[in-house]
C-alpha cells in the first residue's frame, strides 16, 4: 500500500479537513471557519486516500471539544501564555473567543508556518500571535525558545495535539523534562493513548497507512512516564466516554455497533473498564504545583 502522507507535516493538513467537515455539521461540535482554507486540495485528498478517515473523523471532533474546554480551564485559572508545539494548521487564535492579552506562541516547521502565514494574512487574531519556525527535535533551539517564553510569562499552558505519538519515548522524556525544567509551565495538553492502543495501533492497515509519519511513542504505563518527568494527571477525557456524552457513537455500521454492544455484556468489569480507557486527551500539571 503506498500511503497519501509523505511526512509527519501532511497529517496538519488531513486535521484540518476534517475540521472543516465537522464543522459544516448540523449538529457540529465546534465551528472552524479557517479550516477548509487551510486544508485545500491537500485535505481532501488524504482524508480520501486513508483506510481510517471516518475513525479520524470523529476522533479529530472530540478531540478538538476537549481541548477546547481544556483551553478555557487553563485560561480562566490565570494562563496568560499559550506555547502550541507543532501547532500545525490550527486555527484556535482565530476562531476562538480568546482575551486579546492572551498571548499565543506557535512553534513549527517553517515550511507550514509560511503556508499557514499566506492562507490568513488577510485575518486578524483574536489574541497577540506569534509564530516561530523552529525544528523542535533541535533541543538546544527548544530550550532558548521555552527560556525566552517563560521569561515573558507568568503563567504558561502548552499545547501539543497529534504531536506526541510520532516522537520516540527518549524524545517525549526529553521534552517533558526541557517542559519542567520551565518554570512557568503550569499546564499541558497531549494526547493519551492506553497500553492496548499502543497495539492496536501497530497493527494492520492503520499501520500500513501511517507508513511515512509512523507512531513510536510506546511508553507502556503512560500515565507514571509522564510522572517521572515531573508531570501528573489534573483531567483525562476518553474519547468513549466524550462520545456518549455528546451523542457521538463510535462511526462503525450499524450491525457492527449492535454486535459490539452485545459483546460487551460478556466483558468482565475489568475489561470494560479498559475499553472505556482506550484513548483520549489529557491536561497535565507539574507535580510541583500548589494548584489543586
Amino acid at each position: 500500500m503506498t500511503s497519501p502522507i509523505r511526512d509527519v507535516s501532511d497529517t496538519a493538513f488531513w486535521i484540518a479537513y476534517h475540521r472543516k467537515l465537522e464543522s459544516e455539521r448540523s449538529d457540529a461540535l465546534f465551528h472552524d471557519p479557517f479550516a477548509g482554507r487551510l486544508a485545500g486540495e491537500r485535505g481532501r485528498q488524504i482524508s480520501e486516500a486513508m483506510p481510517t478517515s471516518r475513525v479520524v473523523a470523529w476522533t479529530v471532533a472530540l478531540r478538538t471539544r476537549i481541548i477546547d474546554e481544556f483551553l478555557e480551564f487553563a485560561i480562566n485559572a490565570g494562563v496568560d501564555t499559550v506555547l502550541s508545539l507543532g501547532a500545525g494548521l490550527d486555527a484556535r487564535p482565530y476562531r476562538m473567543k480568546l482575551p486579546a492579552s492572551l498571548r499565543w506562541v506557535e512553534a513549527d516547521y517553517p515550511q507550514i508556518l509560511e503556508y499557514k502565514e499566506t492562507q490568513l494574512q488577510a485575518d486578524e487574531p483574536c489574541c497577540r500571535l506569534e509564530r516561530v519556525k523552529i525544528d523542535l527535535a533541535d533541543r538546544e533551539a527548544r530550550r532558548q525558545l521555552f527560556a525566552r517564553i517563560n521569561a515573558q510569562s507568568k503563567g504558561i499552558l502548552v499545547l501539543t495535539e497529534g504531536v506526541v505519538p510520532y516522537l520516540d519515548n527518549d524524545h517525549v522524556a526529553s521534552l517533558a523534562d526541557d517542559l519542567f525544567a520551565t518554570s512557568q509551565a503550569r499546564f499541558w495538553i497531549l494526547d493519551y493513548f492506553s497500553a492496548e492502543a499502543q497495539k492496536y495501533r501497530q497493527r494492520g492497515r492503520i499501520n500500513r497507512a501511517m507508513q511515512n509519519a509512523p507512531f513510536k511513542f510506546a511508553p507502556g504505563d503512560w500515565l507514571d512516564f509522564f510522572k517521572r518527568h515531573g508531570w501528573r494527571m489534573k483531567d483525562i477525557r476518553y474519547f468513549s466516554d466524550e462520545a456518549e456524552l455528546l451523542g457521538r457513537p463510535f462511526p462503525a455500521p450499524g450491525h457492527l455497533r449492535l454486535l459490539m454492544a452485545v459483546a460487551r455484556l460478556w466483558l468482565s468489569p475489568e475489561r470494560q473498564e479498559t475499553m472505556r480507557r482506550f484513548a483520549g486527551y489529557a491536561l497535565l500539571e507539574r507535580s510541583d504545583s500548589a494548584s489543586s
